[in-house]
């Protein structure tokens, strides 16, 4: 009898368990409209937009980079303290030459400085993670990274904002929409978009989509001259330039002073 009552409880509870309202839960997408930008001849930039679905009330983190690479750059100095010359190189290792990252709310607000770091999210991890040299202390590397930041965000490879999300919520499922302006000093190559869920500070979800920039046509087979024929690419810049200037002389022909 007590093996058969002990039988019936557990038949109950189980039927009990199937009858309870389970909350839905979504998992985490994300999809790039432009997942193959192609650069010819008329090609002036593009823009990548990041969509996909995700838990109800999670915040959202969208990170689209290039892989990491090494990156030098000349540093400048007054000599003098008059005139400002170049006085050597920095290197910057371990860094992406791309980087942009988009947050539903500011970074700081909704994810830790340790999950920052831990998943390379925002400039402060980006910059902990990268080697610079020559840096003698922490204090230089933090101005060297900092005139980088400067150069890389005037050439708009470099970015770091939040706001700019569409959310709407339906069916227990959170739906999510933004984008990005693909600049065209982006390099061709392979640029990775990760999409990072966010609850209580931690991160709890990501997802990833791929984004493919491929040179095509003639911006294709003048990169590959000036790679693998370095003369025949002078010449033919040398001639394209001698027409040009031709070309504007026909059309100022005969124009004389009044």
């Amino acid at each position: 009898m007590k093996a058969s009552t002990i039988i019936k409880s557990m038949m109950v509870a189980a039927l009990a368990a199937l009858t309870l309202p389970v909350a839905a839960s979504a998992n985490l997408t994300a999809r790039a409209n432009h997942d193959h930008i192609t650069v010819d001849l008329f090609y002036h930039g593009s823009e990548v937009s990041v969509r996909g679905v995700s838990d109800p009330g999670a915040e959202l983190i969208v990170k689209l980079e290039s892989p990491e690479t090494g990156i030098v750059m000349k540093k400048k100095d007054k000599v003098g303290g008059i005139i400002w010359m170049n006085t050597g190189k920095v290197h910057f290792e371990d860094i992406p030459d791309l980087y942009f990252v988009q947050s539903s709310k500011p970074l700081d607000e909704i994810l830790s400085a340790e999950e920052q770091n831990s998943y390379i999210v925002g400039y402060g991890a980006v910059k902990d993670h990268a080697t610079v040299s020559p840096a003698k202390d922490q204090a230089e590397k933090d101005m060297l990274f900092g005139q980088f930041l400067k150069f890389k965000e005037s050439n708009k490879v470099y970015l770091a904002k939040s706001g700019g999300f569409d959310m709407e919520t339906k069916d227990d499922v959170q739906s999510y929409y933004m984008n990005f302006d693909w600049p065209y000093q982006a390099k061709p190559g392979d640029y990775t978009v990760t999409v990072y869920a966010v609850k209580d500070g931690k991160v709890v979800e990501t997802a990833t989509a791929k984004v493919d920039v491929e040179q095509v046509g003639a911006v294709k087979a003048l990169a590959g001259m000036a790679r693998n024929n370095g003369a025949v690419y002078g010449v033919l810049s040398v001639l394209a330039a001698l027409m040009a200037g031709f070309g504007v002389g026909m059309v100022f022909k005969g124009g004389g002073a009044h």
